[in-house]
């Protein structure tokens, strides 16, 4: 079966973790535990932005996008894994697969392609001040929202497009949840296409990503070393921290888990849950990072606490 070629394939099979029988309901529980966790940070903070007038503004129209994207993603792995953890299932439709593959690979573009957003949004707020409100007006940050998830989409899209054109021989899918990879690895066709775009989709939007990062906060930086104002130096400052720090999170998690997989030494369940942290760390923590370095929100919350202990 692993070695005929076969039209059409509606079931494969997921590699598991090998967790002994007593450890499978902790598990299951600590993980619950952290999807809530994470589903209610990332609902709070959408909440906050939604309700609070004050937060209407370009800035965080634009960060409305991470939460959400956040959720997509934590969602579109961490449940069917739990599931099959608890149930010990193996099997999953193909289609399915197809599906998280496509939604998880979007988290990814969405994390670089929102931040380079949110750097350019920042570069425009600090270094040309004057010009902020008429160059960021709703129709362009309603452009920049669209432009982020549309180019998202469509360089998703195209890796996976590609893949209907290569036969199918195999339904061992060598990991706990499916992505593009892996489901790669499933065709007997020639796949060096396939892995040539996949490699510069993914160099492109690093680069691009990475590029309008750079160039804006270096601008910024400049601009706060020549401010004589210290308040003026010291909110420029803490406004970019909290994006800094989600974009150096998101590196290092994705370095480590490309890195786990470069090295043959490295046990198979290492590497599965190296890469499941791509999809835990940044939801758990982008929501948090930004309610304790962005003043708005964090004020904001304040007072909704204040707010429910005095009445």
């Amino acid at each position: 079966m692993e070695n005929e070629s076969m039209s059409v394939i509606n079931v494969v099979s997921l590699d598991p973790f090998y967790i002994p029988p007593r450890g499978r309901y902790p598990i299951f529980f600590l993980g619950v535990m952290i999807y809530l966790f994470a589903i209610f940070c990332n609902l709070t903070l959408l909440a906050v932005i939604i309700f609070e007038r004050k937060l209407h503004t370009p800035m965080y129209f634009i960060l409305f996008s991470l939460p959400l994207n956040d959720l997509v993603g934590i969602t579109a792995m961490l449940p069917k894994v739990l599931s099959d953890i608890v149930t010990g299932t193996r099997k999953v439709h193909y289609q399915l697969c197809v599906l998280q593959a496509f939604l998880l690979h979007m988290y990814g573009g969405g994390v670089l392609f929102i931040l380079a957003a949110m750097a350019f949004d920042r570069y425009m707020a600090i270094c040309r001040p004057l010009r902020y409100r008429s160059v960021m007006s709703v129709r362009t940050v309603v452009s920049i929202v669209c432009l982020v998830w549309g180019l998202d989409f469509v360089l998703i899209l195209s890796l996976f497009v590609l893949q209907t054109r290569l036969p199918k021989c195999r339904t061992a899918v060598m990991n706990v949840f499916c992505d593009n990879p892996s489901l790669l690895k499933l065709s007997c066709g020639n796949t060096a296409l396939n892995n040539i775009v996949g490699l510069l989709t993914t160099a492109a939007m690093q680069l691009l990503s990475v590029s309008v990062q750079l160039f804006s906060y270096i601008r910024i930086l400049v601009a706060c070393i020549g401010s004589r104002r210290s308040e003026a130096k010291t909110k420029a400052i803490n406004t970019c921290m909290s994006q800094l720090i989600i974009f150096c999170i998101f590196e290092i998690v994705g370095t480590f888990t490309i890195l786990s997989h470069r090295f043959k030494n490295v046990s198979p369940d290492l590497q599965k849950i190296m890469g499941m942290l791509i999809f835990l760390v940044n939801p758990i923590l982008n929501p948090i990072v930004y309610g304790l370095k962005t003043s708005e929100i964090r004020n904001t919350l304040l007072a909704l606490v204040k707010n429910k202990r005095t009445g």
